[in-house]
């Protein structure tokens, strides 16, 4: 199994992202682990807060890279695909689905997020792969049903750390498919672990919502949304609710 990258630890920072961001503009390649105890600003995705509660996981795997912005945000399944690993780890695999595009679930419950930016760096780019994790606890005002890996255990929850080198060591052998056989073994593993594959759903787009079956992922990792006229549409950017 590859070597995981290198862990950074801070009591507290604003977010790991933010400051996985700053290092990189700074000229700081990675590949490298930033975790904190505790995040003033979490962020998800679109823009939404994070809540980080005691005892939860919030850490940022900072990288470079030469592909293309479209084709490096497709770390979002490598990092999904870690995050159940980590999950499987602790509690019964038969709990744990992936709900598109990057949402881990256990029990049909939100339980992870991932958040991905970058930016240029040199000829390439600078990637952050923000992952949060509900370990201990889940935020009492979510959005959408929530829950905690602890409440599917009958021991304590990892730490931070324990949970972490868990996580990066799984990010490191599924980085490496990606690295060595392209996507496809990627968005093979991620299907097999998919939420609500065949099901109606309906899709919250910046300028519309659409309504459809969901059928899986394209080559690409946008979903395939089979609408009521039986026509495709391929869902690259938005918000699935089942």
């Amino acid at each position: 199994m590859p070597d995981a990258a290198p862990i950074l630890a801070f009591e507290e920072l604003d977010s790991t992202n933010a400051e996985a961001r700053r290092r990189a503009e700074a000229g700081e390649a990675g590949p490298l682990w930033i975790i904190a105890a505790r995040q003033t600003a979490g962020r998800g995705r679109r823009g939404r807060a994070w809540e980080t509660g005691v005892g939860n996981l919030a850490a940022t795997h900072l990288f470079t890279t030469a592909r293309a912005p479209g084709e490096a945000a497709r770390i979002s399944f490598v990092a999904a695909l870690a995050v159940a690993d980590l999950a499987a780890a602790y509690i019964s695999p038969t709990l744990i689905t992936l709900k598109w595009p990057n949402d881990t679930m256990i029990a049909g419950r939100k339980t992870a997020g991932i958040l991905v930016e970058s930016g240029p760096a040199g000829g390439g780019l600078w990637v952050a792969v923000g992952i949060g994790v509900n370990l201990a606890t889940e935020p009492g005002d979510a959005e959408r049903p929530a829950t905690a890996l602890a409440r599917h255990m009958s021991a304590a929850p990892p730490g931070p750390t324990e949970a972490l080198e868990v996580l990066a060591r799984a990010f490191a052998a599924w980085r490496a498919v990606w690295e060595g056989c392209g996507f496809a073994p990627i968005a093979e593993a991620w299907t097999a672990r998919a939420h609500g594959l065949g099901e109606r759903c309906v899709a919250r787009l910046p300028a519309e919502t659409i309504e459809g079956v969901a059928e899986g992922l394209d080559a690409t990792g946008a979903l395939r949304l089979r609408t009521d006229d039986g026509a495709i549409r391929l869902i690259t950017a938005g918000d699935v609710f089942f």
